[in-house]
């Protein structure tokens, strides 16, 4: 595949950024060759939970769910068929979305943060926020956090799992949560809908204290007015608040970033009563049309306050579908989730994270259009930076790489050659071009066959998949291209003790 130097601020002239990334692999962050002149435009990131590539009805068009507003946003901007989070569970790719870093370089290896786990993102770490702070912008956070805060404890120091549940002091302030790492402000919860604490917080500060025991899947304290079915209509009703507020400070030459983390399709799946039987199949198709409603809210917002123009918005999802929306019940009715792909949500197979993304800047990005361009979710900070013109020093975002060109359609080439893929287990794959290595036997992750099975524990040790013939990733070629697996587990190891996979900058650091 060729190499196409996209990025200016980190680069070493373009010689010096070809050579080097003949060894490291994707270009390097910083100003695109293809770039306008930097803009000031208001970002808005809309994270789903857990929703399928498949439960897009513009990106499946057989599929059975209703997504008239996600379908508009797509006819009215760019659709990436080959976009991928980082890992395929939950806070490992919150991690690297808001860091621009792979989420196996942090402390957390395999699995997902609870309810009163400490903080993930490291101290002094540059997330987008703060960057985009730095250069002006007021941020927000809305919907689940997932990264862990320090919940300060009665009998001092701080919670270290669910054990100290009611040890916890929730008229304190909650040090190291998003307000931290440079979002101006915050109304969410710390983890996902199913694990306690039960209670907003804002800022950094609980709204009221858990006084009752409930149980959404899991039980723990809560406040006596939360409950579950309330939280995404919530949620929404902030993050459009929050961009009615913003609205005159932004025509005033004030941008904002908004990253509006949905709770939902997780569980608990709990449409409610104006969407109850929408879908005609099941509760997990109620709730996916529930938040293509609340996409449609804060777009909305965005068109009310004759901010459309000026804003760009990015839709897309954590990681695959979960098991929990009941695929047999869904696949009976003719809908897919995982689409064409195999595996579903927590496994290294596609279905795990291949997931949608959608682009719309009326005016910037051309309507209707679609992009093949392999992309990742850690680009997200160096797509950023890329947009207000940002030099990135070499401690931050060593793993993002800017997809501006592609959103302009100014790319001659890949911007991308690898993406380091995870699975829950923190089994790891690489992809290059059509070629995928999986470094493990089986899902690597929930789906058959699972990594502690008998059948699993029959396979070969690796795999490899031609994905432009083999989609559906059941022709292992392992056998037949040792060369090629030899290449990639070379790549793979490179840009893990590298510590990063784009070349360095020449930017100062960011402490």
């Amino acid at each position: 595949m060729p190499l196409v130097p996209t990025r200016i601020s980190r680069s070493r002239g373009w010689l010096g950024l070809a050579a080097i990334a003949l060894v490291a692999g994707p270009c390097a962050a910083g100003v695109s060759a293809g770039s306008t002149v930097p803009s000031r435009a208001n970002i808005v990131l809309i994270l789903a939970d857990d929703l399928g590539y498949g439960d897009v009805r513009a990106l499946n068009p057989e599929g059975k769910l209703l997504t008239p507003h996600l379908d508009q946003l797509a006819g009215q901007g760019m659709i990436f068929r080959d976009a991928h989070s980082s890992s395929s569970v939950c806070t490992p790719t919150r991690y690297s979305l808001l860091t621009g870093r792979y989420n196996w370089r942090s402390r957390l290896k395999n699995g997902v943060l609870w309810g009163y786990s400490r903080r993930l993102i490291e101290p002094e770490r540059m997330t987008v926020a703060s960057m985009l702070g730095r250069h002006g912008y007021h941020t927000a956070c809305v919907g689940k956090w997932h990264l862990g805060m320090d919940w300060p404890l009665k009998t001092g120091g701080f919670a270290a799992d669910e054990r100290d549940a009611w040890n916890v002091d929730y008229a304190k302030p909650i040090p190291n949560g998003p307000t931290t790492v440079g979002f101006d402000e915050f109304y969410g919860i710390s983890a996902s809908l199913d694990m306690p604490p039960y209670v907003y917080i804002e800022q950094d500060r609980s709204v009221g204290i858990p006084t009752v025991e409930k149980a959404f899947h899991r039980k723990g304290p809560a406040h006596e007015d939360f409950e579950a079915i309330d939280v995404l209509p919530t949620l929404t009703e902030k993050a459009v608040d929050y961009i009615h507020r913003r609205a005159p400070h932004a025509k005033q030459g004030t941008p904002f970033f908004l990253y509006f983390a949905l709770t939902a399709p997780h569980t608990p799946i709990l449409p409610t009563g104006d969407w109850q039987g929408k879908s005609t199949i099941n509760a997990y198709g109620d709730f996916v049309m529930q938040v293509d409603a609340a996409v449609g809210q804060v777009v909305d917002a965005l068109e009310r306050n004759g901010l459309a123009q000026e804003t760009l918005v990015i839709f897309t999802s954590d990681n695959g579908c979960s098991p929990a929306a009941n695929f047999a019940e869904l696949a009976a009715h003719g809908h897919h989730p995982s689409y064409q792909f195999r595996g579903h949500k927590a496994d290294i197979f596609e279905g795990g994270h291949r997931i949608p993304l959608i682009v719309r800047w009326p005016g910037k990005v051309r309507a209707g259009a679609t992009s093949d361009q392999l992309t990742c979710l850690v680009d997200l900070f160096a797509t950023c930076a890329d947009l207000i013109g940002a030099a990135l020093p070499n401690d931050a975002a060593e793993d993002s790489v800017s997809i501006l060109p592609a959103l302009l359609e100014t790319a001659e080439g890949p911007l991308r050659e690898t993406v380091v893929h995870h699975s829950v287990q923190g089994k790891f794959a690489i992809r290059e071009g059509h070629w995928k290595l999986c470094l493990c036997p089986g899902s690597g992750g929930w789906s058959d066959p699972r990594p502690e099975s008998e059948a699993a524990r029959l396979l070969p040790p690796v795999q490899l998949y031609r994905l432009e013939a083999d989609i559906g990733e059941r022709q292992n070629l392992r056998g037949e291209y040792p060369e090629v697996v030899k290449r990639l587990r070379e790549r793979l190891l490179h840009q893990v003790e590298q510590g990063r996979s784009t070349p360095e900058s020449t930017a100062v650091p960011s402490k």
